[in-house]
């Protein structure tokens, strides 16, 4: 039986998510059949959860399409292709699963359509002080990457990308910040990220920052292009 310490955080809004992502990935797995039930009683036993707890269970993975609550019958797995695909909760999930080869390929599919010409955007569209933002964030990154501060250098890259889709003046490709964050996160938590980022990688965002501070979209495009391709090769090699 898991057990999530519901004694030392049961007023925690958070304390569901854990127990979430394992019965989603149930689904993603086959361990929870789809079209089965279970009830909110099983949910209890299984994780020595209170009832509370177990409906915002409920009420996570229904929200995302997971499952269908049913009166007198219980939650019902449901077909992953009836899931919220950008969620950003399911892209992690797939993330964590044996799903993680088909999700990586259809992320990376999905960065090298948007994030160049969102970098593009940016260097027409986004601020002076978000531009300014933006060439100090490749800096930072060059120096923690090259010292081997990685988990700086992570953080600094999830905020490089989400600032130049969030001003790239296409409130879609903004749409998506959180999701590309999500990706970042998940590679490094799936151990797919590079011990220590390539020096292309580096000069590839510093030509980027370079676009959008100068207003040029075309360097920034070709420098975007550079990292969503390398990206695209390490997915492949991987896996």
């Amino acid at each position: 039986m898991t057990k999530y310490g519901e004694e030392k955080s049961e007023g925690s809004v958070l304390m569901h998510m854990p127990v979430a992502e394992e019965l989603a990935i149930d689904i993603l797995e086959g361990r929870w059949e789809r079209g089965k039930a279970i009830t909110l009683e099983d949910m209890q036993r299984r994780f020595s959860i209170s009832r509370t707890v177990a409906r915002e269970v409920a009420r996570q993975l229904e929200s995302v399409g997971a499952v269908q609550v049913k009166k007198r019958l219980g939650i019902v797995a449901q077909p992953v292709d009836l899931w919220a695909a950008l969620n950003p909760e399911v892209v992690n999930w797939k993330l964590h699963s044996n799903q993680r080869r088909d999700q990586l390929i259809s992320l990376t599919e999905l960065r090298l359509a948007v994030e160049p010409a969102a970098a593009a955007g940016a260097a027409t569209n986004a601020p002076v002080d978000v531009r300014t933002k933006i060439g100090v964030l490749a800096v930072q990154m060059r120096n923690m990457g090259e010292s081997g501060h990685l988990e700086e250098f992570h953080q600094l890259d999830i905020e490089f990308h989400s600032l130049l889709l969030k001003y790239s003046g296409n409130e879609l490709f903004a749409a998506l910040a959180d999701i590309v964050s999500t990706i970042l996160r998940g590679r490094v938590e799936i151990g797919m990220y590079p011990q220590k980022p390539e020096p292309e990688a580096l000069d590839a965002h510093q030509e980027v920052a370079d676009g959008i501070v100068k207003g040029d979209a075309a360097m920034a495009r070709e420098g975007m292009r550079r990292i969503v391709d390398e990206v695209d090769e390490a997915v492949s090699s991987s896996i």
